[in-house]
């Protein structure tokens, strides 16, 4: 027994030494230490030897199973550490190459932090599908059966399903207001909540006007909520946004969905209000709608506007980004002209 195990011993030491690789190695252990090893089959022979030769011949097994173990660790963190060393076919002082590197688009990081500035203040964040229906893009926004934003020279409507009842005629959403009153159907008051997404108007381009946009509508509904403190809400989020204090405006203006209705302008950040091509030399650029919403939007979503009260801004995202970085054009944004984007990363 004495000799098997020297000459086994001896064997596996110079198998484990001959491994190329973990895969290898772990081959030379199953058959030296495996169920049907070379140890375990001499374990197996001891019951043929005289009792009194037992115990001396299991130490020496064990003796033996120890030390090829200890070897076949110590190989395996041997080929361990030659797999991790670089290869000196080059030379390591030359300066590497950095990787290339993206980052978010100047729109989707300006919603990014119009979402974490309207968090700050307690909104619920909403989205919505592209398509809507005629029944929530006009109808329930109080928009009346012949306004002309109803026809196609304003709105996409999807071929096939441009005809019959307003809930079956299927568009693409020309604003986010619609699906605001989906949210006020299916949600308990009090509200408030935000909504970005992308919208479509059937328009011609400009440096200041693009078919596909993104907007970002804020809404509040509730109990005895002041025009002030909206006013107030809009001087927040845009001096977050911006980092300082934001001049705005206020101006009279009309739409279906809120009474009384507001334009809502900014000092142009291109010009410092001086005037230039984005403002039309105004010094001022309209950047979104607001007001309270119209009683027949709220009796829309099933609330009781003697009861119920609120504010609404849509805010034009692309705009917004275009007064935080002095940006022209709105085209550029949908340009994908990497040196352009490259300037946001």
């Amino acid at each position: 027994m004495k000799e098997k195990l020297e000459a086994l011993l001896s064997e596996g030491i110079s198998r484990v030494n001959a491994a190329k690789t973990e895969a290898e190695l772990q081959e030379v252990k199953g058959s030296l230490l495996g169920k049907q090893g070379s140890v375990t089959l001499l374990m197996k022979e001891m019951s043929k030897l005289p009792k009194e030769e037992r115990p001396a011949a299991g130490q020496l097994i064990n003796r033996t199973k120890n030390q090829l173990s200890e070897l076949i660790d110590a190989r395996r963190e041997e080929l361990k550490l030659k797999a991790s060393e670089v290869a000196a076919d080059f030379d390591v002082t030359v300066p590497g190459l950095a990787p290339i590197s993206g980052g978010l688009h100047p729109i989707m990081q300006m919603c990014y932090d119009l979402n974490d500035a309207f968090r700050s203040m307690g909104f619920e964040v909403f989205e919505a599908t592209d398509i809507s229906s005629e029944y929530y893009s006009f109808d329930n926004l109080n928009f009346p059966p012949n306004h002309p934003a109803r026809e196609s020279m304003d709105t996409y409507w999807l071929e096939g399903h441009d005809s019959g009842e307003s809930w079956d005629k299927l568009c693409l959403r020309p604003h986010l207001t619609g699906d605001s009153v989906r949210y006020l159907q299916t949600h308990k008051p009090p509200y408030r909540f935000v909504y970005p997404g992308r919208v479509y108007r059937n328009e011609t381009t400009d440096a200041r006007h693009e078919r596909a946009f993104f907007q970002y509508e804020a809404l509040i509904v509730d109990k005895d909520f002041t025009f002030t403190a909206g006013k107030v809400m809009i001087q927040t989020i845009l001096s977050k946004v911006f980092g300082r204090e934001v001049k705005i405006r206020m101006r009279s203006g009309f739409f279906p969905f809120v009474e009384p209705g507001y334009e809502i302008d900014m000092e142009c950040l291109v010009c410092g209000g001086k005037g230039c091509s984005v403002c039309k030399q105004v010094g001022w650029i309209e950047v979104m709608p607001g007001g309270t919403p119209h009683p027949n939007v709220l009796r829309a979503a099933g609330l009781d506007p003697d009861e119920y009260t609120g504010f609404y801004v849509n805010i034009g995202l692309d705009r917004l980004v275009m007064m935080r970085y002095g940006v022209d054009d709105v085209r550029l944004f949908n340009s994908a002209d990497l040196r352009f984007l490259e300037q946001f990363r």
